[in-house]
C-alpha cells in the first residue's frame, strides 16, 4: 500500500491506476470465532475494544460493477458498535445470508468481517461496466448496497428486498486501507474538506436527510418545531443544521452544557440541558413516569412560547420514545430510527392514536438522498461534526468512545492518510466556510 499512499499523498492521482495493488491490506475486524466472548455480560459492559482488532486480510475480487479505494480516512458509526458486541444478533448472519445470493455474494461470507460504513480516499481499480468513475478518482462513499433486480426498488432504493448496509451487513467496509464497494456508492469528495473531515458525514448526514428533510421522511417545512434528541452528537448535530437551513426551528436536546453550546454556535436558540434539567422517563427498568414526560413537554412550551413539536426527529429509542410521543403536537409525526438505548419501545398509544400523531420509520438514505445530502457539504450548506480522529490502530478506542457517548459530532479514523489535516484541494472554498467547519473541533 506504500507507493498507491505515497502516489495519493504527492497528489498524483491519476498514477494510482498504474501502481500495483498488494495481495493484503490491514483491516479492523471482528472474528466469527469471538462471538460468544461477551456471553454473560450486560450491554453496558461489552466493550469493542476486546473485539475490534487491526489485521492483515486477503485483498477480495473485484467484481462487476464494482470499485475498489484506498481508503485515506473512515469514521465510527453506532453500527459499528453493535458489530463490535455482536448485538442485536451476530453480523455474520448477515454475511451468511448474503453470501447465498449468488457466487460473487459468497466473497463476503468469511470467518472475519472487515467493519466500517463511511470512507473517503481514491479509486484504484473498478470493475466491469464501470463507466463513471476511474482510478484516481477523489471518492467519498455513501453506504447503501443493492441489487435492484426487484421493481421494488426503482422508486426508492430503501426498499429493495436485497438492501444491505455497506460494512455493517456487507464485508469489506471502510475501517480499513482498501475497501470494496459498488459503484454507485461513490460521490465526489468535497474538494474544501481534509480527508477526515470529508469521511464523516457520509452514513448519519444521509441519514438524517431522509429523516427530516426528504419526503421519504418527516418532510419538514419553514416553520415547524423540531424537537432533536443527541442534537450535537454524529447523527443529531445534522439534523440541527438541516432545520437551521430549511427554516425550521429546532429544540436541540443534550446532555451537557458543553454540548448546549455546540447548538448555540450552529445558531440554535433553543436548547434542552436533559441532565441539568434531571428528567428521569424511567423510574424504574420497567417503569415508565409520565409526569417526566408533561414536565418535557411544558419545559419545550416555555422555549416555543406554547408551541409543541410538529416533529421529533427520534434515535434514542427505548430511553426516550414514550416521552416522544407525548409532547409531539397534535397531528404531528416522530420519525424514528437508531435506538440506540434498545429496540424494545413502550408509550402510551391514548396520545398517538387520539391526537392522531403518526410514528414514520427511517432507515438511511436511498441513492438521490444520499447524494443530495453530500451535494450540500460540497456547497459548504451543512459542515462536517469532526470532534476527535484516531489512527487506524486505535479504532477499538474509538469505537468505545462512541459506545460510552464521549464524543460529540462524529469520530473519525485516519486510514492511509498519516496525519489530520490532509486532502484539501479547494483552500479558497476552505477559508470560505472554515468558521463552520472548525466548530466541531474546539477551535
Amino acid at each position: 500500500m506504500k507507493d498507491i499512499r505515497d502516489a495519493i499523498l504527492a497528489g498524483q492521482f491519476t498514477d494510482v491506476g498504474g501502481l500495483e495493488v498488494p495481495e493484503h491490506y490491514q483491516g479492523v475486524t471482528v472474528r466469527a470465532e469471538d462471538a460468544d466472548v461477551f456471553e454473560g455480560l450486560t450491554t453496558k459492559e461489552k466493550d469493542p475494544r476486546k473485539s475490534l482488532r487491526v489485521e492483515d486480510v486477503p485483498v477480495p475480487e473485484l467484481g462487476p460493477g464494482e470499485a475498489l479505494v484506498a481508503v485515506m480516512a473512515s469514521a465510527i458509526n453506532y453500527n459499528t458498535v453493535w458489530t463490535s458486541i455482536f448485538e442485536p444478533v451476530s453480523t455474520f448472519s448477515f454475511l451468511r445470508r448474503y453470501g447465498k445470493l449468488s457466487p460473487l455474494a459468497k466473497r463476503h461470507d468469511l470467518p472475519y468481517h472487515v467493519v466500517g460504513s463511511d470512507l473517503a480516499g481514491v479509486v484504484v481499480r473498478t470493475g466491469p461496466g464501470v463507466n463513471s468513475w476511474k482510478p484516481g478518482d477523489q471518492v467519498v462513499a455513501h453506504c447503501l448496497s443493492v441489487e435492484l433486480e426487484s421493481p421494488d426498488g426503482h422508486s426508492d432504493t430503501m426498499m429493495d428486498p436485497e438492501q444491505r448496509i455497506w460494512g455493517f451487513e456487507t464485508n469489506f467496509g471502510g475501517l480499513a486501507e482498501l475497501a470494496l464497494v459498488k459503484s454507485n456508492q461513490l460521490m465526489p469528495k468535497p474538494d474544501h474538506l481534509t480527508w477526515e473531515e470529508a469521511a464523516s458525514p457520509g452514513l448519519v448526514n444521509s441519514t438524517a436527510y431522509r429523516q427530516l428533510v426528504s419526503k421519504n421522511g418527516a418532510d419538514m417545512k419553514q416553520g415547524d418545531v423540531v424537537l432533536i434528541w443527541g442534537a450535537s452528537g454524529g447523527l443529531g448535530s445534522y439534523a440541527t443544521q438541516f432545520a437551521l437551513n430549511g427554516g425550521a426551528t429546532p429544540i436541540c436536546v443534550v446532555s451537557s452544557e458543553e454540548k448546549a453550546q455546540i447548538c448555540r454556535d450552529m445558531g440554535a436558540d433553543l436548547v434542552i440541558d436533559r441532565n441539568a434539567e434531571g428528567y428521569k422517563f424511567w423510574s424504574d427498568e420497567n417503569t415508565q413516569d409520565p409526569r417526566e414526560w408533561k414536565r418535557l413537554g411544558a419545559k419545550i412550551r416555555e422555549l416555543t412560547g406554547g408551541e409543541d413539536p410538529d416533529i421529533v426527529f427520534e434515535h434514542p429509542g427505548r430511553e426516550t420514545f414514550g416521552a416522544s410521543v407525548y409532547v409531539t403536537r397534535k397531528g404531528g409525526q416522530i420519525v424514528t430510527c437508531a435506538s440506540t438505548s434498545g429496540y424494545m419501545h413502550e408509550f402510551d398509544n391514548r396520545y398517538l392514536w387520539m391526537n392522531l400523531k403518526r410514528i414514520v420509520g427511517s432507515h438511511f438514505a436511498n441513492y438521490r438522498e444520499a447524494y443530495e445530502a453530500n451535494r450540500l457539504v460540497a456547497k459548504g450548506m451543512i459542515h462536517p461534526t469532526l470532534s476527535r480522529v484516531y489512527p487506524l490502530a486505535e479504532t477499538g478506542q474509538a469505537a468505545n468512545d462512541v459506545k460510552q457517548n464521549l464524543h460529540q459530532g462524529k469520530v473519525g479514523v485516519l486510514a492511509l492518510a498519516p496525519e489530520e489535516g490532509l486532502g484539501v484541494t479547494n483552500p479558497q472554498k476552505r477559508e470560505k466556510h472554515l468558521a463552520g467547519i472548525n466548530r466541531f473541533r474546539g477551535v
